[in-house]
């Protein structure tokens, strides 16, 4: 399990097209991948479980907590994200409830995050 943020060093200022905005690469694949959204209402869990595939969550919307093999959960704050790899038992749940975008793909590598990497 290893935790991540956005970071204003890593974000990109696009100006093609007559544009003007900041976008921070997530992750680049490129194979398949799953995207989803995800929203844990108030006290919701997703139940400890292997994970079938690599996955990384990245909470949009208010803050939960993650544990992985360990009985220790972590904080997941707005902006955070969370990779865990394909077999690591794991488990996401929330008091205040969140909204988050899960990527799934065989492919995903920590090296492949896009996001500065947090130590916690």
């Amino acid at each position: 399990m290893e935790f991540y943020k956005l970071s204003n060093d890593l974000k990109r200022h696009i100006t093609e097209f007559n544009s003007d905005f900041f976008m921070n690469q997530i992750i680049s694949l490129d194979k398949e991948a799953k995207i989803g959204l995800l929203q844990l209402n108030e006290n919701g869990v997703i139940g400890y479980h292997q994970a079938t595939t690599p996955q990384l969550l990245y909470v949009i919307q208010g803050e939960g907590r993650v544990r992985n093999y360990s009985a220790n959960f972590y904080s997941l704050l707005q902006g955070e994200a969370v990779f865990w790899g394909q077999d690591e038992w794991h488990e996401t749940k929330t008091e205040t409830g969140f909204i988050g975008l899960m990527i799934e793909s065989k492919e995903i590598t920590p090296e492949q995050i896009r996001m500065e990497k947090l130590r916690k």
